[in-house]
């Protein structure tokens, strides 16, 4: 990773779940308890987005009241802090995220697409502008865009809805961009996501899966760790630095 000249980053829900935030298909999973979401939510959101925005607004389920809370109070951990500081050492080039919380932003990562969208961010269907949640009024539902007038609801992705096309395009050039990719806390089961890295390594990227588990990934990939990433990443940082410096120490 120390000798690649672009090095991008895909996390997927295992680096959530180590900041107690559960999973959507895991054991106590939201989906696993409740099953898996309508695939027309998305339509039924553009039917009525009124109702939509009032549920959003005042959850009555306890099971998405209490994953919404964890989401509310989640806090990065050091996967999150070591992805930043690889990436502020220039060791990491951008990191993609299939992940909704926010937390990468928290840890202080900058070059980032959220290919799922984000949670605490609000979206414009039409123009694709994304606005923080208070700097948008939700006296009258459903609230507008500013600049377009467009319908806004929430930045994360629906199932039905399409990605929204900057990230998708930004995420697909990541892909093709890289000479190695990282992939973290994955379980690679949900497209597009999914098919970034056999594009990668379509385009010669060295791939290295970080995670605890085996997943889809494992048998692609050129190395394996067998670890959380709270706990692989800020050795692999402190590893990175050294190999570095040694390295410039040697020309």
């Amino acid at each position: 990773m120390v000798k690649a000249s672009y090095t991008v980053a895909l996390t997927g829900a295992g680096m959530s779940a180590e900041s107690g935030i559960p999973t959507f298909r895991g054991p106590g999973g939201l989906w696993t308890k409740k099953g898996e979401p309508d695939i027309r939510i998305y339509e039924t959101f553009l039917d009525d987005p009124k109702s939509w925005w009032g549920s959003r607004l005042w959850p009555t389920d306890p099971d998405t009241a209490a994953f919404s809370e964890a989401l509310e109070s989640a806090r990065p951990n050091p996967g999150h802090y070591a992805l930043a500081g690889l990436e502020s050492a220039g060791l990491i080039q951008y990191v993609v995220t299939q992940n909704v919380d926010n937390l990468h932003r928290v840890a202080a990562s900058v070059r980032l697409a959220e290919i799922h969208g984000n949670r605490f961010k609000l979206r414009c269907i039409n123009c694709v502008a994304r606005f923080e949640r208070d700097e948008v009024s939700t006296d009258k539902l459903p609230p507008r865009c500013p600049h377009c007038q467009g319908l806004l609801k929430g930045d994360g992705v629906m199932f039905g809805e399409p990605i929204p096309r900057d990230v998708l395009e930004t995420s697909t050039e990541q892909a093709l961009l890289c000479d190695c990719m990282l992939l973290i806390g994955t379980s690679a089961l949900v497209c597009p996501a999914a098919g970034l890295p056999a594009t990668a390594q379509r385009h010669g990227a060295f791939l290295i899966e970080i995670n605890p588990l085996e997943t889809a990934l494992s048998i692609i990939c050129d190395m394996v760790v067998r670890a959380p990433s709270g706990e692989a990443l800020p050795r692999l940082l402190d590893r990175a630095r050294a190999m570095r410096e040694d390295l410039a120490g040697g020309r």
